[in-house]
């Protein structure tokens, strides 16, 4: 049953793909969808974006273990932080400066917004650089769950998402990942919805007696761990820390992020972000709320013994857990909940590394390209970019999902977050300003773990951020804009 459900789901997919992939498009229409995407699509596009196997089961399983039932405060803070305030503060003003500047980028906007074709550059290398461990780290939770609940190899099971995404990008772009994301938010919903009923269950079932509680019993059992704060809101004391730069980073860190603001550039008007506002916030209150809510029993229902293949293996294990008996049906649910999110977040990925390669260095570069070839060029890359994460994926198997994804989301956000949130908001952030940022920004996010600064990634990537939002204010107030640009700035703020 749980592999019949798998195979409907990659045949629907498939009916997507055939019915998006129709209609010749162009460039834009394939990156941006044509800038005519609407709210719902713009809303689970920007969430499954979001939330993917990294969240639902590296995070929620590694960090629920360690934290209880406080893991739920990052859940939280992503709706909150990382989407209504993200959608209030940029959505209307990058999709604004976004057309006025012509641009359809991050590195484009960097570019356009401070006169500098380095910059540019730059920006676009990060992007292809960085994205790649992140991409890994989604294979990685996917590989997981398909290994203990379906029997597939790691090895079969992320080859056979490679090709799923590669597809899917290569045929339909932007329009056939945005229709199959909005199908996709919706099996998540519902997954997320069984799968918290169940671990519920599971956390509050006896087994002397074979009789199962309900939340409360849940909470009291998770108590009888004996760690101080685990079944309460405040958590552990000696995780404080840890659980407020979790919450920074995975909340504010998404505002940097190349592939969540590509769907600000991509929605269709103001009208539509206003929707697409309260629409993103409920689904990922919604998703990621279940996901660590789940997460922080995982260690009550396995007894405190970490299952083979470490934490990033508790969530797979709660689920085929005999306290949880999760019925063959909805382990598949399940699995095409799970799968539904990495997919997503992956072509998200995948779609932004090729962009900043085809659109960005090659039309800089080769500013006489054709825009087909660059469309192609694009389908292309898009295919190098899924094989390359691929081969990462498999040479760091063993390296936890948490570190890959922190070390990405926080040097891209350390070097992108300032630069293009200032940028949006004052006329007054130079381009010496940006660069500092940008360049401190990611340094930080790299040296200070390397060098033993930080005790992890997720204190360098929250640092990084930091560092850089000092950092491009100050050295923009030592430095003036050039006269020269004050021509881009009149158009990039239409005043």
């Amino acid at each position: 049953m749980r592999m019949i459900i798998l195979v409907a789901y990659v045949l629907a997919m498939a009916g997507v793909l055939v019915f998006s992939a129709r209609k010749k498009q162009t460039l834009h229409e394939f990156f941006l969808g044509g800038g005519k995407v609407g709210p719902w699509f713009s809303a689970f596009s920007y969430g499954t974006a979001y939330f993917s196997a990294v969240i639902i089961i590296g995070y929620a399983g590694k960090i629920g273990w360690t934290h209880g039932l406080s893991a739920v405060w990052i859940g939280v803070g992503n709706a909150f932080l990382g989407n209504l305030l993200a959608w209030k503060l940029l959505a209307g003003r990058a999709n604004a400066m976004a057309r006025r500047l012509d641009v359809c980028t991050m590195p484009g906007f960097f570019e356009k917004r401070y006169e500098s074709r380095g910059m540019g550059l730059f920006a676009a290398a990060m992007i292809f650089i960085f994205l790649v461990p992140y991409s890994a780290s989604v294979y990685q939770g996917l590989g997981f769950l398909f290994e203990a609940a379906l029997g597939i190899d790691f090895f079969w099971c992320i080859v056979g998402i490679a090709l799923l995404a590669g597809l899917y990008l290569f045929a339909g772009g932007y329009r056939a990942t945005a229709l199959s994301d909005f199908i996709q938010g919706c099996v998540m919903l519902v997954g997320i919805v069984f799968m918290v009923v169940f671990v519920v269950r599971g956390a509050a079932y006896d087994p002397e007696t074979g009789t199962r509680g309900g939340l409360l019993t849940a909470l009291e059992r998770m108590g009888q761990l004996g760690i101080e704060g685990f079944n309460t809101l405040l958590g552990p004391k000696d995780q404080a820390g840890s659980l407020i730069a979790l919450v920074l980073l995975t909340s504010v860190g998404t505002w940097g992020l190349p592939q969540m603001m590509h769907k600000f550039f991509a929605i269709r008007d103001q009208k539509a972000i206003k929707q697409a506002t309260v629409i993103s916030t409920a689904f990922c209150l919604i998703l990621a709320g279940g996901a660590y809510f789940a997460g922080s029993f995982g260690r009550q229902i396995l007894g405190g013994v970490v299952p083979e293949g470490g934490l990033d293996a508790v969530m797979p294990a709660v689920f085929l857990s005999e306290a949880v008996n999760m019925p063959d049906v909805l382990v598949g649910l399940i699995v095409v909940l799970v799968l539904s999110a990495s997919v997503s977040t992956l072509t998200a990925l995948v779609l932004s590394s090729a962009s900043s390669i085809a659109i960005d260095l090659c039309g800089t570069l080769l500013p006489k390209m054709k825009p087909a070839r660059q469309t192609w060029l694009m389908r292309a890359l898009c295919i190098v970019f899924v094989i390359l994460s691929l081969v990462i994926a498999f040479g760091m198997q063993d390296t936890p999902i948490v570190t890959l994804m922190s070390f990405s989301w926080g040097t891209l956000a350390g070097a992108f977050l300032a630069p293009f949130l200032l940028g949006l908001f004052s006329k007054r952030v130079t381009r010496a300003g940006a660069w500092a940022g940008m360049v401190l920004g990611a340094a930080t996010s790299v040296l200070t773990p390397l060098l033993g600064i930080v005790p992890d990634t997720v204190f360098g990537g929250v640092l990084a951020m930091a560092v850089s939002l000092v950092t491009v204010p100050l050295v923009s107030r030592l430095t003036p804009a050039s006269a020269s640009m004050q021509e881009t700035l009149k158009t990039a703020f239409g005043k």
